[in-house]
């Protein structure tokens, strides 16, 4: 939720110029804080929702391409839920490309293209998922405006 501060000042002048007073009283001037709380619409927070959820997938994949660089041990059981839940959204990206090893003195580890590709193609999905839902609301949304207004202009 955006807060914004709208400051209103008043002055108080002569009858005849009211902003500016010509007589030797003493002007008056106050400054008043109204806060205006702008709430986002339910297009807006579906779209914040998408990208949250999405965003989490994102983190996940990250740590499991770390994890498994690194060649973390799968008897660790945060590096086998992150293996496991991971898993299943890299099932489409399985077997693009080839797992690329690389034996150390203890640990073997493993740069998975199909993660990278995972990661880029769930950004573009979120974002498209989201610009699909502005399409089909029919709703003008905050920027377009302007927009719109350039173009006729030209």
């Amino acid at each position: 939720m955006t807060e914004i501060i709208k400051k209103t000042t008043t002055s108080q002048g002569n009858e005849l110029n009211p902003v500016m007073n010509t007589t030797a009283k003493r002007e008056s001037t106050s400054v008043v804080d109204t806060p205006v709380t702008k709430k986002a619409t339910s297009l807006q927070t579906t779209g914040y929702l998408i990208y949250f959820f999405f965003g989490l997938l994102e983190v996940l994949l990250l740590f499991r391409l770390v994890l498994k660089f690194t060649g973390a041990s799968t008897g660790s059981t945060f590096v086998d839920f992150i293996y496991g839940i991971t898993g299943i959204f890299l099932l489409p990206f399985d077997g693009i490309f080839r797992t690329i090893f690389s034996q150390g003195a203890e640990t073997t580890s493993a740069l998975e293209p199909s993660t990278l590709v995972g990661i880029i193609v769930y950004a573009i999905l979120a974002w498209g998922i989201v610009k699909l839902l502005r399409v089909l609301s029919g709703k003008q949304q905050p920027g377009e405006e302007e927009a719109g207004e350039e173009q006729q202009t030209n």
